[in-house]
C-alpha cells in the first residue's frame, strides 16, 4: 500500500472512533433531570431508568455532592414521559441477585391532572427526600448477630433434612410455582400500577397503628369484653338464632317505618327551625345550652330519690313494697262495672243491699246519679251569680265594663218597716239640710234617683223641692212585694232582651219578670 492508502486508512479509523464517541459520550440534546440519593447502591453509568415497567431513559453522570450524597443524572429518551411532574419519586431496584451492576432507577410518576403538579424544567433536579437507594443483600447479612446467623445456617440445613427423600412430592410442589409467580407477577403489577394510592393506604395505615399502639390499654380492654361480649352470645346462641330468624320481618316493619319517619322529619323541619334560636342563643338566660347544665346537676341530685322510689315500688320480700299494696286491693273493675246481689256487713251483721236485687257497679251507679241530678242543676244554674254573689260579702257579683272603663253597680234598700207603703219623712231624721256637706250629699245621692223616677225636675235641686223632705218620698219610688225575682233580675233588662227569661223559663225556675229590682230607668 502506498503511503497515501495508509494516510486515508488511518484516518477513516480515526473518524470512525470520533463518531463513536460522539455517539457513546454526547447528550444529544435530550431532556435531562438530575435526582440526589443517600448513595448509588452500585449504579453506573448507562444503567436504564423506568416506569411502571418501561424503559424510558438511561444514567447519563454520577457524581459525589459536598455533603457525601450522590447525585445521578439521567436522560428521558421517551418523549411519552417529558417532562416529569413535581412528586415524582425515584428508587434504585435490583434488576436480579445474581449480578454486581444491575441496577436500575425506577420512577414513580404522580396522579392527579397536570395543573396540579407543576412541570420539572429540563436540567432540574428531584429532592432526596423523594428517592431511596437499594439495600444490598450483604447489608441485609452485616445486621445479623452470629446467633442469627447459626440460626440462618440451621434453617438452611433442617431444609435439607426435610426434603431428603421428598424430591418427586418437592418437584410435584414445584410444578405449580410458575403459575403462582405469574399470578403474583400480575398482582404485583396492579398494585404497582396505583402505587401512590397503595403509598397513601400504607402510611395512612402506619398513622393507624401508631395510634392503636398509643392507646393499647384500651384497645386490650376492648377485646377483653368483646371476647366476654363474644362468649355471652355464645351462651344465648338459641335466642340468638331466633333473634336472627326473626330479623327479616323485623327489618320489613322497620323499612316501612323508615319510609314513614322520612315524611315525619320534613314535618319537623319548623320544629327544628322554631327551636334554633333557643339552642343558639346564648346568655339569654332561657336558652338549652344553660338549662342542660342545670338540668344535670338535677338529675344528679334526683338519684337518691329515684333509687328510694325503686325500693318503694319494688323491694325484694313478700308484702314490703307499692306492688305488693296494690295487688292486696279488691279488684277495680269488680266494683266499678259488675252487676251482682250486694251484700255488706257494718259492724259484723251482714245484710243485703237493695233487698237482694242485683245492683249495678260504681260507674253505672255514678252515671245515673249524674243524669238524674242534671234538672236540679239546670234549676240551680241561673241562680249561680247570685249565690256566688251572696258568697262575696254578702252582695251583687261585683263590676264591670263600659266604653268608659270599670263600673260598679249598688243597691239602695229600705227598711221594711218603713216602706209598707207609709210616706217616709225625711226631716223627721233630724238632718239638717242647712249643713252644706249634707245638702251635697243627699243632692249627690238621692236627686238622681228621683230625677229619674221624673218626681224632681232636671237641673233643680233637692233643697228646692220642699215638699217631697216633708211629705216623705212614698211608693212612688219604691218596688214592694218581690218574693220571685228571676235570675239576673238585679240588672236592667238588656235591649236585645238577652237576661230576659221566656214564660217557659220562668216557669221552669218559678220565678217572675215583674218582679225585676231594676226597673227601665233612662
Amino acid at each position: 500500500m502506498s503511503g497515501i492508502g495508509r494516510i486515508a486508512a488511518l484516518g477513516a479509523v480515526v473518524g470512525a472512533i470520533v463518531l463513536v464517541a460522539v455517539v457513546l459520550f454526547s447528550s444529544g440534546g435530550g431532556y435531562e433531570v438530575s435526582a440526589r440519593f443517600e448513595n448509588s447502591s452500585q449504579l453506573v453509568t448507562g444503567n436504564i431508568v423506568s416506569t411502571a415497567g418501561n424503559t424510558i431513559g438511561t444514567i447519563d453522570a454520577i457524581e459525589l455532592t459536598d455533603d457525601g450524597q450522590a447525585e445521578v443524572t439521567f436522560k428521558i429518551t421517551d418523549a411519552d414521559y417529558t417532562p416529569l411532574r413535581q412528586g415524582t419519586t425515584a428508587i434504585i431496584r435490583q434488576a436480579s441477585l445474581s449480578g454486581i451492576a444491575s441496577r436500575y432507577i425506577d420512577l414513580t410518576l404522580p396522579g392527579g391532572a397536570d395543573d396540579e403538579n407543576p412541570a420539572i424544567a429540563d436540567g432540574g433536579s428531584i429532592a432526596v427526600r423523594q428517592t431511596n437507594s437499594a439495600v444490598d443483600l450483604d447489608a441485609v447479612f452485616n445486621t445479623l448477630d452470629p446467633v442469627a446467623r447459626v440460626a440462618i445456617q440451621d434453617f438452611f440445613k433442617g431444609s435439607e433434612k426435610m426434603l431428603h427423600g421428598q424430591g418427586k412430592e418437592a418437584n410435584r410442589g414445584l410444578r405449580y410455582l410458575n403459575p403462582a409467580l405469574s399470578t403474583s407477577t400480575r398482582l404485583l403489577r396492579e398494585v404497582n400500577r396505583d402505587t401512590p394510592v397503595l403509598e397513601t393506604f400504607l402510611q395512612d395505615s402506619a398513622e393507624l397503628v401508631t395510634v392503636l399502639a398509643e392507646r393499647r390499654d384500651d384497645v386490650s380492654a376492648l377485646i377483653g369484653n368483646l371476647n366476654s361480649t363474644t362468649r355471652a352470645l355464645g351462651g344465648q346462641k338459641v335466642a340468638l338464632a331466633e333473634a336472627i330468624s326473626r330479623l327479616p320481618d323485623f327489618m320489613r316493619a322497620s323499612n316501612t317505618t323508615f319510609v314513614n319517619l322520612r315524611s315525619t322529619l320534613n314535618e319537623l323541619d319548623p320544629l327544628v327551625a322554631a327551636t334554633k334560636p333557643v339552642v343558639s342563643k346564648s346568655g339569654s338566660g332561657n336558652d338549652l345550652q344553660e338549662l342542660l347544665p342545670e338540668l344535670r346537676k338535677f338529675t344528679s341530685n334526683a338519684k337518691p330519690t329515684i333509687r328510694d322510689l325503686r325500693r318503694i315500688v319494688q323491694h325484694p320480700g313478700p308484702e314490703n313494697d307499692l306492688v305488693d299494696l296494690t295487688n292486696s286491693f279488691p279488684p277495680l273493675a269488680n266494683i266499678a262495672l259488675d252487676r251482682r246481689p250486694r251484700t255488706v256487713s257494718p259492724g259484723g251483721t251482714s245484710f243485703r243491699v237493695n233487698k237482694g236485687k242485683p245492683v249495678d257497679g260504681a260507674f253505672p251507679e255514678t252515671a245515673r246519679a249524674l243524669n238524674d241530678s242534671s234538672d236540679i242543676i239546670a234549676f240551680g244554674r241561673p241562680y249561680a251569680p247570685a249565690l256566688l254573689g251572696w258568697f262575696d260579702d254578702f252582695s251583687t257579683t261585683g263590676a264591670g265594663n263600659d266604653a268608659l272603663g270599670g263600673i260598679s253597680r249598688a243597691h239602695t234598700y229600705f227598711n221594711a218597716t218603713g216602706a209598707g207603703g207609709v210616706p217616709i219623712n225625711l226631716t223627721s231624721l233630724g238632718l239638717d239640710f242647712g249643713n252644706p256637706i249634707i245638702n251635697a250629699t243627699i243632692n249627690a245621692t238621692l236627686l238622681p234617683v228621683l230625677q229619674g223616677a221624673g218626681l224632681v225636675e232636671p237641673g233643680a235641686t233637692l233643697i228646692e223641692n220642699r215638699e217631697l223632705l216633708e211629705n216623705g218620698l212614698g211608693q212612688k219610688i219604691l218596688e214592694t212585694g218581690q218574693y220571685f225575682r228571676c235570675p239576673g233580675s238585679g240588672e236592667a233588662p238588656a235591649p236585645d232582651g238577652s237576661n230576659v227569661l221566656s214564660a217557659a223559663e220562668q216557669r221552669k225556675v218559678d220565678c217572675k219578670e215583674e218582679d225585676r229590682s231594676v226597673g227601665d230607668l233612662p
